[in-house]
């Protein structure tokens, strides 16, 4: 079991799948939606979960205000799974379950474009079929729209495609998160992290695992400064 961690229906407890998902942990998805909201990209959004396994990210959005969720996931037993979970969470007016695999589901248009794509695949997703489904949701994108990919902290960097391009990057024990956006993002979004996390690691982490003193919140670490190559490209204006 997990919880929602915020919003109207935060403290609500969610089932997850028996088997073939790992959903994000609660002290992860805190920090992950404090520098979403800060970025204000969540509340009266139009916002895409693929891979959504349990739907506690898509949900967590919903519940923090977002317009309209589309929760999509390819197997039966985790589609049910959500399904529950809307229910169980009062969030059914703006959270949608469509059962279909990421890679096609993300072929079609949408009606309008998405304003938040969250992307947690199975770790062993390969790097070409994640860069497929990328360089189509690339096309499907509101001006000031964010892309978040999460995998495992050994997974090397998502092929961005033309459309997107990232702008931070983040570590979170065992867990690695890029953002991306539009290839040409609007003028004036805000690019600093706010301090206002959790003060300790993330409970999936390694065990003995101390985030150090560059850490941020959740045990956050901005992962490529941390390890010593390049710094995540800062394309937002008006720091």
């Amino acid at each position: 079991m997990t919880r929602l961690v915020a919003g109207s229906a935060g403290g609500r407890t969610l089932r997850v799948p028996a088997k073939g998902t790992r959903p994000t942990s609660e002290r992860v998805r805190e920090a992950l939606f404090s520098r979403l909201e800060h970025l204000g990209v969540v509340r009266d959004a139009r916002v895409l979960d693929l891979y959504a396994g349990s739907g506690a990210l898509g949900l967590e959005a919903a519940s923090r205000g977002a317009a309209a969720v589309v929760l999509v996931e390819a197997a039966r037993a985790a589609a049910d799974v959500c399904r529950t979970n809307v229910a169980a969470t009062g969030l059914g007016a703006r959270v949608r379950v469509v059962a279909d695999r990421a890679e096609r589901f993300v072929l079609a248009p949408p009606p309008a474009p998405w304003d938040l794509v969250l992307v947690d695949p199975p770790y062993d997703l390969a790097e070409d079929v994640l860069g497929g489904v990328l360089a189509a949701v690339g096309r499907s994108l509101a001006p000031a729209a964010v892309v978040l990919v999460e995998r495992s902290s050994r997974t090397p960097e998502p092929t961005w495609g033309p459309g997107l391009v990232r702008f931070d990057e983040r570590l979170y024990g065992d867990t690695r998160v890029w953002f991306a956006e539009p290839a040409e993002p609007p003028a004036g979004r805000p690019d600093d992290t706010p301090d206002d996390g959790p003060d300790d690691d993330p409970d999936d982490g390694p065990a003995g695992t101390s985030a150090g003193p560059s850490a941020g919140p959740a045990g956050e670490t901005p992962a490529r400064g941390a390890e010593g190559a390049s710094a995540a490209v800062p394309r937002r204006a008006g720091d």
